[in-house]
């Protein structure tokens, strides 16, 4: 647990030292608890998700480096790869393919790129998968779209 602690504590201070170098993450780490993180995440241009901003949470467990994180949307997204209701992600690098080199920053920007090309295939939203299986970008895009004004945007006045 100790060696846990020392690399979240150096990946806290990476985060401090480069908030201004990636505009598209913020990480956060809660006050009391190094293990539980927070992330606004921007969505990629040019994908249904621009202009949104979503929020992660990270809970991160106490063998990490050597075990990945586990990573949830809070905010509501429609994507094949992330579970409607609880905002399970469906991601190689949180799973089977994860790697001590990976940080919770890289874990962010992995996040973003499947945001701006999901994997249909593997869908946990059998709803967003079948559309995009079936050829139907743009009843995917739309649904997408719908979704990030709804939850993802602010609201204005």
């Amino acid at each position: 647990m100790q060696a846990s602690r020392a690399r979240l504590f150096k990946e806290y201070k990476e985060v401090q030292r480069e908030k201004t170098a990636d505009p598209d993450i913020q990480l956060v780490c809660d006050d009391s608890n190094i293990f539980k993180w927070t992330a606004l995440i921007k969505g990629p241009s040019e994908t249904p998700y621009e202009g949104g901003v979503f929020q992660l949470a990270f809970a991160v467990p106490e063998q990490y480096p050597l075990q990945p994180p586990q990573v949830r949307f809070l905010t509501k997204i429609f994507h094949p790869n992330v579970h409607f209701k609880t905002g399970e992600i469906c991601l190689d690098i949180l799973k089977n393919a994860w790697s001590p080199a990976w940080t919770l920053q890289s874990v962010c920007r992995a996040i973003i790129a499947l945001m701006a090309h999901p994997e249909p295939d593997s869908p946990l939203n059998c709803d967003s998968g079948n559309l995009l299986r079936s050829g139907d970008v743009r009843g995917f895009q739309s649904m997408a779209k719908m979704y990030t004004r709804l939850a993802a945007m602010p609201k204005k006045g």
